[in-house]
């Protein structure tokens, strides 16, 4: 009899959650679960109202836990409190969000693993383990072609009125806000790294336009000279992306790939894909 395991993947944004049973796969959505945005408290709460009622009475025998946030130990132990009290009779597994992204790309094998999605992550996977990262630094500081860094672009082409009539009209159509909600929103709000990602779905709807493609050509750009260089690896093996920012822009990886004489590896929308291979 196979074993039943829960697998989370977990972004600031959302949590993918897939409950693997019998060679059966249940995929279930929540809130994204930071331990930099959350508290114990309010994970627990999260967990009890929106992942647990769709797990019915499943007995899961191990839960592995991908997640944002957790290279600190401190922030491991709020998840490990959580997921103890929730399954106490599970083998639990906690991981960083850089391992999902390794395992999700590259199964067993070598290779570099790239995250593009609300934040990023870069590093060099050796089958094993992790072996060289480089960091992100978070939205504030880093997080180069990330959801977070274009979608702060695009305010920024907003506010300071760089963008061209048809796109400013085209802004105010879709968001229906103005500069003073925008700096609340980002400077006094919870979760602004959410909130900045929120505005590269822009920059997806309006390929095409020059402007556009600057800002999209200019933040990758700026991860594959911040991040990728800093890898020997990239020039003798593929280099593979996740992240629904990599995948909305997978053309434009490819222009920069060719242009640094990289070989382009898989692109995927989400770990969950290759994380259920890798645990099944």
């Amino acid at each position: 009899m196979s074993s039943v395991k829960l697998i989370a993947d977990s972004g600031a944004t959302k949590a993918e959650w897939c409950l693997l049973s019998n060679g059966r796969k249940k995929k279930i959505l929540t809130q994204g679960i930071s331990p930099y945005f959350l508290t114990g408290e309010q994970i627990a709460e999260l967990l009890h109202k929106e992942l647990m009622p769709k797990l019915k009475k499943a007995e899961i025998e191990s839960v592995h836990f991908y997640g944002t946030g957790l290279a600190n130990e401190r922030n491991v132990g709020v998840i490990k409190n959580v997921l103890k009290n929730l399954f106490p009779k599970a083998k639990l597994e906690i991981q960083t969000d850089i391992v999902a992204a390794a395992r999700a790309l590259c199964g067993r094998g070598k290779g570099v693993a790239c995250g593009l999605g609300t934040g990023t992550i870069c590093c060099y996977y050796d089958g094993k383990k992790v072996a060289k990262i480089s960091p992100g630094l978070g939205y504030a500081l880093g997080d180069e072609g990330s959801g977070a860094y274009l979608g702060k672009k695009v305010i920024q082409y907003y506010l300071y009125g760089t963008f061209d009539e048809e796109l400013r009209g085209r802004f105010d159509l879709t968001y229906k806000t103005n500069a003073s909600e925008i700096l609340e929103n980002v400077y006094k709000k919870p979760m602004p790294n959410r909130y900045l990602a929120s505005f590269a779905k822009f920059l997806a709807e309006n390929r095409g336009h020059y402007m556009i493609e600057n800002i999209i050509e200019d933040g990758l750009n700026d991860f594959f000279f911040q991040h990728l260089n800093r890898f020997r690896e990239v020039w003798t093996m593929p280099v593979s992306f996740v992240g629904s920012v990599a995948f909305g822009f997978k053309d434009v990886l490819q222009q920069l790939c060719n242009s640094y004489q990289f070989e382009l590896g898989k692109v995927i929308k989400s770990p969950m894909e290759g994380l259920t291979d890798y645990h099944r």
